[in-house]
């Protein structure tokens, strides 16, 4: 007899009738032998009403008072759906948050959960009874008993996490749609359902804005080892699988209170290729890249920051052995690329480094954290290490130093993040994979699995910073000062002398909330500092493939660059992680390149799937 927990939106309890359907569906898993625990939100758009109601009785209502509110609404689910189970002939028990024994740190709105204590649902469920838990809420650890809120994807955290302390089977999220999709099917109605997918690459698409699974949930899942199914509400359809790792033993207590930070990993087997100076214009990184693949080549990271003229720089890293194959084909290449365009500091170039790591930190809970990638870069600052290349995803920062440094670089970053050790050798892939050929399902796994559009990000680009050791960790401690969580981080590979002192350009995205603040923060310092403009563009928007075969598929990021370069959109960055490429490209490109590299994969389905409102 399995334990499952199963979680339903608030669409899925939306009304009597669906409330109904719901209790029919939990009475049928009892039938099969199993033990359920429900978690539900609010109906529909119950939260929406009780948050214009606070706005229409005060301006700016206190979080406590919210979170006292707020928690109403699932009350009236639970109760609701106990009622209708037990219509049903089914025992069942509607229990708040509170009473189910979920303990959560005191911070009105945004509370993570410390502990669950089970005994009271244990008790419940020995008794044959379905016991049905309001999401969404807790009850402080202070003696004050206070109710929290868990914030935005509340709902799925709860259920995750109820699982995780119950050891469940695993865990069913129920929604409005059949599974998890390639993409968005608002702007892709083609857009196909994934049977299973990886905790690692849900988590990209959760971050990026993928709104089935919030990152919280993928987290604990992640963390803990517990299978997740999304499934629709309204068919027997199987769902999709988010599958996990194997576990490693983790207490249950301070259970979303986890380093931000899992492990620090590192890669000596590196060398970089550095193309300085080539055209700002659609088809350079396709044409650069489409050559690479031809030549199977493996490329690791890939960066193009972005310069004040018409012209761009990209660089890349592979292994040591690949070096003179990929400098070959990139000294071959430049002439076409560069022919025609001239630039001020002097022609195109390329140039190679042999003697780099890389080194990175990677954890699901930076998300949402600001200060994480400050905290790396000011640990590296202190070390005496330089950053040579830096780029980042929403779970992994990775830094390019000298490999001299290397060692102290990952005894620096172990203490700082409180990693016991370093989570692979120096002569292995930041992750390990197996070799191509003892790998029996490399070959079926497709490079990308889903793609992702987000429409609400500004970059700023700071010109002229100072290339010494802690420039980086300054300025992004500022902005996590001010609670600014930054997201892509790209270093320009090429250097200006400026009054004697040897400078380079940085360009980030943040939230458009935020960049006003951004903005703000980093023109005051700027002149402390020695830097020089700060440049602001809100019309951006981010495109990225996620895919965790794409490690053993060369040509991943060619294939791309080439579906944008084809419809003459030009890429404005790159930043790329083990299992992620994103491209910034104009906001008006960016439903339409969206599009393109979803077909560009094959991703696309032949029956559209809508959502059921």
């Amino acid at each position: 007899m399995a334990l499952i927990v199963q979680k339903y939106g608030g669409t899925s309890v939306g009304s009597v009738e669906r409330i109904q359907a719901v209790a029919q569906r939990v009475v049928q898993s009892v039938k099969a032998g199993n033990s359920l625990v429900v978690v539900v939100s609010a109906m529909g758009k119950t939260t929406d009403g009780l948050v214009k109601l606070a706005n229409e009785i005060a301006p700016n209502p206190s979080r406590r008072e919210m979170d006292m509110l707020l928690s109403t609404g699932e009350q009236v689910s639970i109760a609701l759906l106990s009622m209708a189970l037990q219509a049903l002939g089914q025992p069942a028990i509607s229990l708040t948050g509170a009473q189910v024994g979920i303990v959560t740190e005191a911070e009105h709105s945004r509370a993570r959960i410390l502990q669950i204590k089970t005994e009271r649902l244990e008790r419940h469920l020995k008794e044959g009874k379905v016991v049905v838990v309001a999401g969404f809420q807790g009850v402080s650890d202070s003696d004050d008993l206070e109710i929290t809120t868990l914030g935005r994807g509340g709902s799925d955290t709860s259920a995750v996490a109820l699982a995780a302390a119950l050891h469940a089977s695993f865990c069913e999220i129920y929604t409005d749609v059949p599974g998890i999709l390639t993409t968005d099917p608002r702007l892709v109605p083609d857009a196909q359902l994934m049977a299973q997918i990886t905790c690692d690459e849900m988590l990209e698409l959760a971050s990026l804005g993928a709104k089935v699974l919030h990152p919280r949930a993928v987290e604990i899942a992640r963390n803990y080892g517990m299978p997740l199914v999304v499934r629709s509400s309204w068919t027997a359809e199987p769902g999709t699988w988010v599958v996990s790792p194997l576990p490693q033993a983790r207490s249950l207590e301070g259970l979303e209170l986890v380093h931000p930070v899992d492990g620090v990993e590192f890669d000596t087997d590196q060398a970089k290729v550095s193309l300085l100076r080539v055209p700002d214009r659609p088809g350079v990184a396709a044409r650069l890249f489409g050559n690479i693949a031809a030549q199977n080549l493996d490329v690791d990271l890939i960066i193009q920051s972005i310069h004040e003229s018409n012209t761009n720089d990209i660089a890349f890293t592979v292994t040591k052995s690949s070096l003179k194959q990929a400098e070959a084909v990139a000294n071959a290449i430049l002439p076409a690329l560069s022919a025609g365009v001239t630039h001020p500091d002097g022609d195109a170039e390329v140039l190679v480094e042999q003697q780099i790591a890389k080194v990175s930190i990677a954890g699901a809970g930076m998300i949402g954290r600001p200060g994480v990638a400050a905290q790396m870069f000011a640990t590296l600052a202190s070390a005496g290490v330089n950053i040579r290349m830096i780029s980042t995803s929403e779970v992994k920062v990775s830094c390019v130093v000298d490999e001299v440094d290397c060692d102290r670089a990952i005894a620096a970053l172990c203490e700082a993040f409180s990693v016991s050790q370093s989570s692979v050798s120096s002569q292995q892939s930041a992750i390990s994979y197996q070799p191509v050929e003892e790998c029996t399902t490399v070959t079926a796994t497709p490079p990308v699995r889903g793609v992702a559009l987000d429409l609400d990000q500004a970059r700023l680009a700071i010109r002229h910073i100072p290339d010494r050791p802690g420039m980086a960790a300054e300025l992004f401690q500022l902005l996590a000062q001010q609670n600014v969580s930054v997201d892509m981080i790209i270093q320009s590979q090429r250097c200006r002398v400026i009054n004697g002192i040897t400078t380079r350009d940085i360009a980030f995205t943040v939230s458009k909330l935020d960049a006003e603040t951004a903005c703000t923060v980093l023109e005051k310092a700027a002149s402390q500092l020695g830097c020089g403009e700060i440049v602001v563009d809100r019309e951006i928007a981010k495109v990225s493939v996620v895919g965790s075969g794409m490690v053993h598929h060369p040509g991943t990021a060619a294939r791309m660059f080439e579906a944008l370069a084809q419809h003459q959109i030009n890429i404005q960055m790159i930043a790329t992680s083990e299992i992620k490429i994103s491209c910034v490209v104009a906001k008006e490109d960016g439903v339409t390149a969206l599009r393109l590299v979803h077909a560009a994969f094959g991703l696309s389905n032949n029956q559209p799937i809508q959502a059921l409102a």
